[in-house]
């Protein structure tokens, strides 16, 4: 398996309890974000609330780094960065905060368990060994079959339902893909900068890039309908989704293959749905419980065979 250039500068393996932190904040935190959205974007807009945590927490990084002595990368070195943060957490993330208006967070989560799933059709360097092995093949089959049977399920999205529903569906999907596609271009593209700084700049881009999307669409923010629900919320974003468990996300994809740190999507959709049903009183039906395992087997194999090889 290739290494991407990140990867190949590390002198010495990274202390494992950090490796296991990390794996945890991705595991648990990020599973909690989906319910957190739901109560943030009760009160503010879903592309002003992504902009506000964004910049927030890309800014107090940012900070936090300069007071340790971290440099900012060169120019072309930025773009690069901004990019790929644009292509997360705008095109994913993005994506996630503005369908939880139409589709439950526990939904939500499930169509994104297909990340690992993109990771491996888009990983472009080892297309010759994904695509030639029956057992990953398989397991992408299967995976996919979940999300046809997800879609199939008629309490969601039936030809009666609401058309914004079916079309956040298809938002959310491309949302998946533009993460792995940040992911893997993170991960590939040699830049300058530690794991923290480059998290910064990647989240202060998607900010800046989330608010021109909230002046274009014309989204209203008027800060004293802001519930304080809505206000922790954010915080909880910040702090818990952004600057723990994103900056963990972008370190861990320096020091390990980008298919074994998609597997956060196995853990995301168990808590969120769990969340969801204790805090925000969603429902959830068989099917889309049959629909997940069907998803999570096909990113088993796909990671198993991936092992095996």
């Amino acid at each position: 398996m290739s290494q991407s250039p990140a990867s190949t500068t590390d002198t010495m393996p990274p202390p494992q309890l950090l490796v296991v932190l990390a794996f945890a904040a991705i595991y648990l935190l990020w599973g909690s974000t989906y319910v957190a959205i739901v109560i943030a974007i009760e009160t503010i807009p879903p592309f002003t609330m992504a902009g506000i945590r964004f910049i927030i927490a890309g800014a107090l990084l940012y900070m936090w780094c300069r007071m340790r002595g971290q440099s900012t990368p060169a120019l072309k070195s930025l773009g690069h960065i901004s990019f790929s943060g644009i292509l997360m957490l705008f095109g994913g993330t993005g994506a996630v905060v503005w369908v939880e208006q139409y589709i439950p967070s526990s939904l939500t989560a499930i169509i994104v368990a297909t990340v690992p799933l993109w990771f491996v059709l888009l990983d472009r360097y080892q297309w010759k060994y994904h695509l030639s092995s029956k057992r990953i093949i398989i397991g992408l089959l299967v995976g996919f079959a979940g999300v046809i049977l997800l879609f199939s399920d008629r309490s969601t999205f039936s030809l009666g339902a609401d058309r914004m529903k079916i079309i956040s569906f298809f938002v959310l999907i491309a949302g998946t893909i533009f993460w792995a596609i940040g992911s893997l271009y993170s991960k590939y593209k040699p830049v300058q900068g530690s794991p923290a700084i480059k998290a910064a700049i990647q989240m202060m881009a998607a900010g800046f890039v989330s608010i021109i999307a909230s002046w274009i669409s014309g989204e209203r923010f008027e800060i004293d309908a802001v519930s304080l629900n809505s206000i922790l919320a954010v915080v909880y974003l910040v702090v818990a989704g952004s600057l723990l468990g994103y900056m963990s996300y972008i370190w861990l994809l320096s020091i390990r293959p980008p298919s074994l740190v998609g597997t956060y999507a196995y853990v995301n959709p168990v808590v969120a749905i769990f969340l969801g049903w204790l805090i925000a009183g969603e429902h959830i039906t068989t099917q889309q419980v049959v629909a997940l395992l069907i998803i999570l087997v096909g990113v088993v194999l796909v990671n198993f065979a991936k092992k095996k090889g």
